[in-house]
């Protein structure tokens, strides 16, 4: 039995009141401070905040304003005017984090001021300003009615949902908690108003995210210092519990690690015209790596900023594709908050990465309080810049203006090549102290401070970091990267200061923060020594270090033998029908996009007109349509070719939100150098690499394709040029478990594929479905139908077995599937694949409606991207039956089920049907359906014991739908409605009380129970303790009125109780109502109305 064969969710729920207990929180029943609880705290079901304790904290915490101010915030609090979610989400936050705006008159003056819900001064709880409070079953009542596992309230706000699911259920877990969690924001969008985060757990797994997170984006929390971090194989929910929830942590979190952003998405027609622009706001949470990198960044930054400092903050060290630039945001806006608002000037090394980072940072303005602004050089001619030096005027390309015209604060963005001074030796800026320098991509060749001799001139030249020192001679310097720092460069050292946090590939991996990447070799050849290519391409990048890409062309002619060869149209035309061929073979396997990277621009416009030469169809002159485009900057120098790809800034924009949006037909970019840092396309699955790359900038490349979407299992870089030894010397300065899983070739996913092929095959021993491989449709229908009747036969281990490996299989295969091994199985993948889709289709539970249909559209998109969808079968379908109504089954259809060729699938069937009937009856009649239950579990017992024949258990499931149909038809000569139908057969259980009672008698008790459990019930009564028990003071009374056997009346009362609870799961809030009926017959038996509601309640 393993640890949590028995943990079911109760348990876990337990376990987590207890570690919050632990934690400081205050545990309460929802229950008991309902609008009819013992100790209400709610009017109704639709208040989802605390009044009282909202007004008590707002009284405690603003004690210099006025009660008719405090009243004004909570009006506030509680109005709310946009009809969307997430905009009244972020309004709240706003109102939570910034306070709240109030007015009011003092001594004839009006005065403003704010208001503070929670006392983020006071989160180490000294004052006890905040009160904090773990809420279990809290039952909200607005679209529907619906009960949370567990939620946090800071000062009587619902801050934090907390969704669980059991440990011992291998059905349910992290995925059915998120769907959970959107089944809440449709239904009590309110609740969502005040939500800071959600937590979803099944007590191995737990995951964090926000009210817009996909289900990807929630993200685990693995450490509870900053320093240990906690292996996976452990329980994962205490680490985020103890390590996201303490009170000083979720203050810190709500207030300082949250920010939200607007996105703008192109809405188009079937034609692909744009017909409109979808806002979107994202809500973002710090992940663990990101909240810890910042804090320790901050305090390092405070040592670094003092008195005694030596100005060099150190450096963070996260993968590509860990969110770094958001990580940098959070710091800044620490910054701002903590050293009493410096400057701050991001400096990255290219202009398009500027615009990029650039634009995360202008979107996140809520949490940075001011809009950054950018210093652009290319708002000078190169007239006036010659003419700035001349003069002196120490305004380099408006960093001065910028920099001199505040005392502090600001946000300024720039590039490091505008720290290059045209002549003589660079001006000072600013001799502020309180200025921090932010470099993007910290790197020796960049920022180092070595001089170098130009052999022509015989000038010196240095590193950057020396120009940037000699301008900004005080400033402090922190560096990010999402490549390490070479560990024998000790001018990295010298500028930034020692590495502060490092989050590297494989934890990123392991946290599912970033995929892996997988290496592909698909080399065609050169006329020319691979070492000599590799040598040219070094001297090229030192040569034309910190260059634009359009200046770098003008030292092209130095290596144009090179590029010759390279871009040859022989090569380029071999180049064009294997892209396209790996591409199209790959998209059968996964949906997503592309990017090819070339080695000058002349070579991306050849080879984009030789793709199109294959598909024409791929081509378009509409920026806005067409499969395949072509992104680079130029010159009004360049030649007509060229300048049909170019454009602008706008046409790049547009270019880069269609290859972002997954739905865009745009698959396909070609590059020389845009996009290849910091460029963000979850699901970029390829990278097909013919430019000859080294070092940081390959690493940073290959990133493209390890980001995290939906099933995509890795990224796979494609080489046709020869990078494999550059890779090797680049991941030289990785740890040597980065090595191992970074750049692994494709070979390994080609071995994980045939081994899992191999699996399969060996559990579909004694079936041939060979058939599938035939050009038939009508043969392949049928060896899934035959596989899918064939794995039936096998226990439900092996059942799971079947489908976790196929799972493994299609995952692997989607890395490979463009190898010799990869199209050579297509087609055998693709037939378990069905396989296993079908079987899961098939044997899937009924769930709550609105649950099945998302479950039903997830797995739709599955078997969307299956190499023959049409293969995914519905068993019935197959069989040329209809899906029928269970209660009014036919003796034809019966009889079609006995002659059905797949006993087992036939087996399978009607068991899902039994099955659904029997829950379905539970509500109507427990009884009846748990002797139902009991005998279908039997019958299917015998049969997968082999003690009975498949045969005789489809007789025996048939014989068991007669009974259902008898005794549906049996229940109408009662004369009674399906509500005292069930709590008659409650009464009947035993069948020996039919000995001692009179059948009128039994129904008349039926009758009056049915009235008197509708009279009574509140919103949650089957949860709470004092309802419950005076539900059965009402059924007891009931039964010794009419003399029921003393004998039998516990066991009666049980089961009363809990066919009333089924029933009244089913029940609408308008069901729950005072009823006119109950009233009269109620008088006889002590029973009266409670004032001011319309809800009966018993005595005492």
């Amino acid at each position: 039995m393993s640890l949590f064969e028995n943990f079911k969710e109760e348990y876990l729920e337990e376990a987590a009141i207890e570690i919050l207990q632990e934690l400081g929180y205050e545990h309460i029943f929802a229950p008991d401070i309902s609008c009819d609880g013992e100790y209400s705290e709610r009017r109704d079901y639709r208040e989802v905040i605390l009044e009282r304790r909202v007004k008590d904290a707002l009284y405690r915490i603003n004690r210099d304003l006025p009660a008719e101010a405090l009243e004004e915030a909570y009006r506030q609090i509680i109005t709310f005017n946009s009809p969307k979610l997430e905009e009244n989400n972020r309004y709240f936050h706003s109102l939570l984090v910034e306070g709240i705006e109030v007015s009011y008159k003092e001594k004839d003056i009006i005065r403003t001021k704010r208001a503070y819900i929670i006392d983020f001064d006071d989160m180490a709880g000294k004052k006890n300003n905040n009160e904090f409070l773990v809420v279990n079953q809290f039952t909200v009542v607005e679209n529907e009615e619906r009960r949370p596992d567990l939620i946090i309230f800071v000062n009587g706000i619902p801050l934090v949902v907390i969704e669980l699911k059991s440990a011992s259920d291998e059905n349910v877990g992290i995925e059915q908690a998120y769907y959970q969690i959107q089944t809440y924001k449709r239904d009590i969008p309110s609740l969502f108003y005040y939500n800071a985060f959600c937590i979803l757990t099944d007590g191995i797994n737990a995951k964090a995210g926000t009210i817009t997170s996909n289900e990807e984006r929630y993200m685990n929390w693995r450490s509870i210092d900053g320093e240990t971090i906690e292996p996976l194989s452990k329980p994962q929910y205490e680490a985020l519990f103890y390590g996201m929830l303490s009170k000083e942590r979720l203050l810190d979190i709500i207030k300082n690690f949250i920010l939200f952003q607007e996105s703008q998405d192109e809405e188009r027609d079937a034609e692909g015209n744009k017909i409109g622009v979808k806002k979107k706001l994202i809500k973002i949470l710090a992940a663990y790596h990101q909240y810890f990198a910042v804090k320790k960044a901050l305090e390092k930054t405070k040592e670094a900023t003092s008195d005694n400092g030596d100005r060099k903050i150190g450096v963070v060290w996260h993968t590509q594709g860990s969110g770094k630039s958001f990580s940098m945001v959070f710091y800044t806006a620490g910054l701002v908050r903590e050293l009493n608002n410096p400057t701050i000037v991001v400096i990255t090394d290219r202009n398009d990465l500027d615009d990029q980072l650039y634009n995360t940072f202008s979107k996140s303005q809520d949490i940075l309080r001011q809009t950054p602004k950018q210093a652009d050089v290319r708002k000078l001619s190169e007239e006036q810049k010659k003419q700035q030096v001349k003069e002196n005027s120490k305004e380099i390309n408006g960093l001065f203006d910028l920099l001199n015209e505040r005392e502090s604060g600001g946000i300024i963005f720039t590039t490091i090549q505008k720290f290059k001074p045209e002549a003589g030796e660079m001006p000072v800026l600013t001799e502020r102290k309180n200025v921090i320098i932010i470099a993007d991509e910290a790197h020796r060749s960049q920022y180092g401070l070595e001089a170098k001799t130009d052999l022509e001139t015989g000038e010196l030249k240095y590193g950057y970091a020396k120009y940037i020192r000699d301008a900004l001679p005080n400033a402090s310097f922190i560096g990010f990267t999402g490549t390490p720092i070479d560990l024998e460069d000790r001018s990295t050292t010298a500028v930034f200061g020692h590495c502060i946090d490092i989050y590297d590939m494989t934890r990123a991996v392991e946290d599912e923060a970033t995929v892996k990447i997988y290496y592909e070799n698909r080399i065609i050849k050169l006329e020319t020594d691979e070492e000599e290519l590799l040598k040219i391409d070094d001297e090229f990048e030192e040569v034309t270090e910190g260059q634009e890409e359009f200046e770098k062309e003008k030292y092209k002619s130095k290596w144009s033998r090179l590029e010759a060869v390279v871009g040859s149209p022989n090569r380029v035309k071999k180049l064009a029908e294997d892209i396209v061929n790996h591409f199209e073979e790959k998209a059968k396997a996964i949906d997503g996009k592309a990017m090819i990277v070339c080695m000058s621009r002349r070579i991306c416009v050849d080879l984009y007109d030789e793709i199109v030469k294959l598909r024409p169809d791929w081509h378009d002159d509409d920026v806005n349509k067409g499969k395949i485009k072509v992104v680079m900057t130029g010159s009004a120098a360049d030649n007509e070719r060229l300048q049909k790809h170019i454009g602008g800034k706008q046409r790049r924009d547009t270019l880069a939100k269609r290859i972002k949006n997954n739905a865009d037909e745009l698959k396909i970019v070609i590059v020389r150098d845009m996009w290849l840092t910091g460029f963000n396309v979850p699901s970029m699955h390829t990278m097909y690499i013919d430019k000859p790359m080294k070092g940081h900038n390959l690493m940073q490349a290959i990133a493209r394709v390890n980001r995290v979407f939906k099933d995509k299992s890795g990224g796979v870089v494609v080489d046709y040029i020869g990078i494999l030894e550059s890779l090797k010397r680049a991941l030289k300065e990785y740890t040597e478990v980065d090595r191992q899983n970074t750049a692994i070739d494709t070979s390994v996913a080609v071995s994980l594929m045939l081994e899992k092929l191999e699996v399969l095959k060996a559990m579909m021993h004694g079936y041939d479905y060979s058939s599938y491989m035939g050009s038939s449709q009508k043969e392949r229908i049928r060896a899934i139908t035959e596989g899918m009747d064939f794995i039936i036969r096998k226990s439900e281990k092996e059942q799971k077995e079947f489908k976790k490996t196929a799972v493994e299989l299609a995952k692997a295969h989607s890395l490979c599937a463009a190898t010799d091994e990869g199209k050579a199985n297509a087609l055998e993948v693709s037939y378990f694949k069905a396989v296993k889709a079908s079987l899961t289709k098939l044997k899937e539970k009924d769930v709550d409606k609105k649950s099945k249909k998302e479950i039903e559209a997830r797995v739709n998109q599955m078997l969307e991207r299956s190499i023959i969808s049409e293969e995914v079968i519905d068993v019935f379908d197959v069989m040329g039956l209809k899906r029928p109504d269970i209660s009014i089954l036919s003796e034809e259809f019966l009889n079609e089920v006995r002659e059905i060729k797949y006993k087992n699938l036939a087996v399978e069937m009607l068991r899902k049907l039994l099955e659904g009937e029997i829950k379905t009856m539970e509500v109507k009649n427990l009884v009846k359906a748990e002797r139902f239950s009991e005998k279908l579990k039997k019958s299917l017992n015998k049969y997968r014991n082999q003690a009975i024949t498949n045969a005789e258990v489809i007789e025996e499931l048939i014989r068991m739908a007669h009974e259902m149909k008898k005794a549906t038809e049996e229940e109408k000569d009662l004369g009674l409605n399906e509500e005292e139908i069930a709590f008659y057969y409650a009464l009947t259980a035993d069948d020996i009380v039919k000995e001692f009672m009179e059948d009128e008698t039994l129904k008349k008790i039926a009758q009056e129970l049915t009235i008197a459990i509708k009279s009574n019930i509140t919103i949650d009564w089957s949860v709470r303790k004092s309802a419950q028990a005076g539900m059965r003071r009402i059924i007891k009374r009931l039964l010794k009125k009419y003399d029921y056997p003393p004998e039998q009346a516990k066991k009666a009362l049980k089961i009363v109780m809990r066919q009333a609870e089924k029933m009244c799961s089913n029940f609408k809030i308008e069901d729950i109502k005072y009823n006119k009926v109950a009233k009269e017959i109620w008088k006889n038996i002590g029973h009266e109305k409670v004032a001011d509601t319309d809800v009966y309640h018993t005595e005492g």
